[in-house]
């Protein structure tokens, strides 16, 4: 049984009983997955002290609302993939998720929320809740430049993680806006730009259906969602951080 077909019948929910289905592929492209920007504090972190500092700052999609348990939330299923990707390097990944927030609250606890924690990296998942209440585009990237400035002050590289393409995101009218801004912002402060919107439209538009990723409150990723989100940041991350000494990868040609 192809996971097309498979797929087909869980949208009907006609399964018949003793057919399993596997899990759907988590995939982005490699192109999908470039982050635009080096990650040189983490990456000599990594090479001349063994350690990677990451803060999660985020809502409800960070703080692991979705998920059926706690372990299958994305900052979680980062540390879990960066810890076996980098033996004998000590990974701490706090998560710094509160349900509801959008970017003027998290850029007012950016501060609090990474200073004590000596992060090299602040992955910062923005932009769903400021859609979802009209933020107007300006005030969201005026609040992006002001948390960057803080975090940046405090020796911290940025990620920043677009919203994500779901349902509810998908009804507004200018969802793809935000996701411009985010970009913009980035390009402009030199942060990274993790394409979580893209990533997540690629699945749905290659025939992946809302359901195997999104719980059926039609705005929150389901433990899929979560677990393939954490799999390929891990992945984008990792391109910027890994040196060759401490993988299996073949060292390049000279």
């Amino acid at each position: 049984m192809t996971l097309r077909f498979c797929l087909g019948f869980l949208a009907a929910l006609v399964l018949p009983v003793g057919i399993a289905c596997a899990e759907p592929e988590c995939r982005a492209s490699r192109k999908m997955l470039e982050l635009g920007q080096p990650l040189d504090v983490a990456r000599a972190s990594v090479a001349d002290n063994k350690e990677l500092r990451i803060v999660a700052m985020g809502s409800s999609s960070t703080q692991g609302y979705g998920a059926s348990n706690p372990m299958f939330a994305y900052p979680a299923q980062l540390k879990m993939r960066l810890d076996k990707a980098l033996p004998g390097v000590d990974v701490h990944v706090f998560n710094k998720g509160i349900g509801g927030e959008d970017a003027e609250e998290e850029a007012a606890r950016m501060r609090a929320d990474v200073k004590p924690q000596r992060a090299q990296i602040v992955v910062w998942q923005i932009g769903t809740n400021s859609a979802i209440r009209r933020t107007p585009l300006d005030k969201f990237a005026e609040k992006l430049r002001a948390g960057i400035d803080i975090g940046r002050a405090l020796g911290a590289e940025f990620i920043l993680m677009n919203l994500q393409y779901v349902p509810a995101v998908v009804a507004l009218p200018d969802e793809e806006e935000y996701a411009r801004v985010t970009a913009e912002v980035a390009k402009e402060k030199g942060a990274g730009l993790f394409r979580r919107f893209e990533i997540m439209r690629a699945w749905y538009n290659d025939g992946m259906p809302y359901a195997q990723f999104v719980t059926n409150d039609g705005l929150h990723l389901n433990d899929f969602g979560q677990k393939c989100i954490g799999q390929l940041l891990s992945q984008a991350i990792l391109h910027g951080v890994k040196p060759a000494q401490l993988t299996s990868e073949p060292k390049p040609r000279n």
